[in-house]
């Protein structure tokens, strides 16, 4: 299987916002259907400031598209170059900002925790929002959400990384492991976000995500 990598486009996502979703269901185990719920959002989020996408492209025999969940995944052109082209992994995000409900949430639990008005806001702003990041079942455990990742964040002009990730115990998932590996630190542990019960825990880290390139000369320290 060749894989490639991406930009998506707002003005594309027809052509691409559906196998993403699809990959998005599968990847975190929602019920199907939940797709449908997410789509507007996953629109809404395009129009941010600074929002970018990258995917990860497979070509497969074309005698697989026959199988109905390979063709919920498959990509039409212009993202496609080829009629068996399916996509494999997404990452998105974009400029963080106060008036947005991931950060207000983000403010609440570092509040709750104690922390400083000045500490919360060095926390909070000029930041890139990690917000969505998927590989398939089918091709995870390859190096693929490291690769996403890299090509997502690279040339950030925002100081600094966040996400928010499901907590999970003693950290034993390939998410968890990616980050850790990657030098993504805690900022708040065990937060529910409103209308979900789930724990979850925010993460950060400084960027440039990889300071030795030499093409990157920007540096700057991640806020403690």
């Amino acid at each position: 299987m060749t894989i490639r990598l991406v930009e998506l486009t707002g003005q594309d996502a027809h052509a691409w916002l559906e196998p993403a979703l699809t990959i998005y269901v599968t990847a975190m185990n929602y019920p199907r259907g939940t797709e449908v719920h997410r789509a507007g959002l996953w629109r809404e989020h395009i129009g941010r400031p600074g929002w970018r996408a990258v995917g990860a492209v497979a070509t497969v025999p074309s005698a697989q598209l026959d199988s109905p969940l390979m063709a919920t995944r498959r990509l039409a052109r212009p993202v496609a170059v080829a009629d068996n082209e399916i996509l494999v992994g997404i990452a998105y995000g974009y400029r963080g900002a106060r008036d947005q409900w991931w950060n207000q949430q983000l403010r609440i639990g570092l509040r709750q925790s104690g922390r400083s008005d000045t500490d919360i806001d060095a926390i909070t702003e000029d930041y890139f929002e990690l917000t969505e990041l998927h590989v398939h079942p089918s091709v995870q455990g390859q190096g693929l959400g490291q690769w996403l990742l890299d090509r997502l964040l690279a040339g950030r002009s925002e100081s600094k990384v966040l996400l928010s990730t499901p907590e999970i115990p003693a950290e034993d998932n390939r998410a968890w492991a990616l980050y850790r590996r990657l030098g993504f630190t805690d900022v708040l542990r065990h937060f529910t976000f409103t209308g979900d019960p789930r724990p979850f825990a925010f993460l950060g880290r400084a960027l440039p995500l990889h300071p030795d390139n030499p093409t990157d000369h920007r540096r700057s320290a991640w806020p403690r």
